[in-house]
């Protein structure tokens, strides 16, 4: 046989790394912490394996303990101390996350970008406030313009605590040009919007859900997060928020999504984020707890596919396991 190409030329050992197409590094992570108001102590979270919900004394340990890993960058979520309808300790001046990322900021130098949503602070657990009688009534949602100025006090409220980057992540009509202008006239025209640009309303964040106490206590929330089915829907939403300011898109889920996230890379000039949600985390946790998977291997690959469809940054449970491992 005359073959004249052959490509299994370049996948031998030495040249193989020098061909590949994609590089994964510790720099393009970041590691979602949960600090929580309510416990002295740390709080294993039982569907999130090696992931622990901790008190606002330990934040700043947590945060260092993902710094000796080589990963600089973290999320916040917070669990408050108390709910209510409107969720108003999201916008607290001594929240959960507003303690946590002043002890941050001022003892490490961890890049942090915070999570503004209401989710975790609403005593219904929904993004926002809902329409009366929307308990009743699963035709019923979030009111989305009174939401927008909810979510532009907290996004306001973490930059005065320190805050590098928000990332609303409410799929709220209009919210990335509603926080802009908060943050624009509260002085904070430097801090930039990482937006959840298309987030869809996914079976994947059941875990998450349970880590950060804000699943809904009634109906789901189809009314404002994307359908699964839709692609096409994913660009018009992402370039609302393109032209109303964010510096930063975001695609959620990641791995169910990667055409999605391929498509934002090919069609904006914007450096692009996708989240490896907690159920793409806990079920190769659980696989490789049943001996059918490896997990250092299937974790790797798993960001290394986020990465080749076009993702810059990739949150991720697995960032301090990867990082270490690179």
């Amino acid at each position: 046989m005359n073959i004249t190409q052959r490509p299994r030329r370049l996948r031998r050992d030495g040249i193989r790394s020098l061909v590949s197409e994609v590089d994964l590094s510790a720099s393009d992570l970041i590691a979602p912490v949960f600090v929580d108001a309510t416990t002295d102590d740390r709080q294993p979270i039982p569907s999130m394996p090696g992931h622990e919900r901790v008190p606002v004394d330990e934040a700043v340990a947590r945060v260092e303990e993902v710094r000796e890993t080589g990963v600089d960058a973290v999320m916040v979520f917070g669990i408050p101390e108390s709910k209510d309808p409107r969720g108003t300790r999201a916008w607290a001046e001594d929240g959960v996350v507003q303690r946590a990322v002043r002890r941050i900021t001022d003892e490490t130098d961890a890049y942090v970008v915070t999570d503004v949503c209401m989710c975790e602070y609403t005593d219904h657990g929904h993004c926002g406030v809902v329409e009366e009688r929307a308990a009743e009534d699963p035709t019923l949602t979030v009111k989305n313009d009174e939401t927008l100025d909810l979510l532009t006090e907290t996004a306001v409220s973490h930059a005065e605590a320190g805050a590098d980057m928000v990332a609303p992540s409410s799929m709220t009509d209009g919210m990335v040009g509603a926080i802009r202008e908060g943050l624009d006239g509260a002085g904070y025209s430097d801090v930039p919007i990482m937006s959840y640009a298309a987030k869809y309303e996914s079976a994947f964040y059941g875990p998450f859900r349970d880590a950060a106490d804000g699943a809904p206590a009634f109906g789901d929330r189809r009314h404002y997060q994307m359908d699964p089915a839709n692609a096409r829907e994913a660009m018009r939403e992402v370039r609302l928020d393109v032209e109303q300011g964010a510096d930063v898109l975001m695609v959620k889920p990641a791995l169910p999504y990667l055409d999605v996230v391929s498509a934002v890379r090919r069609e904006f000039d914007y450096p692009v984020a996708a989240y490896n949600v907690s159920g793409e985390y806990a079920m190769l946790h659980a696989a490789a707890e049943k001996g059918w998977l490896d997990l250092e291997a299937v974790a790797y690959e798993s960001l290394l596919s986020i990465k080749r469809a076009g993702a810059d940054l990739i949150l991720t449970y697995f960032a301090e396991d990867v990082a270490a491992q690179l």
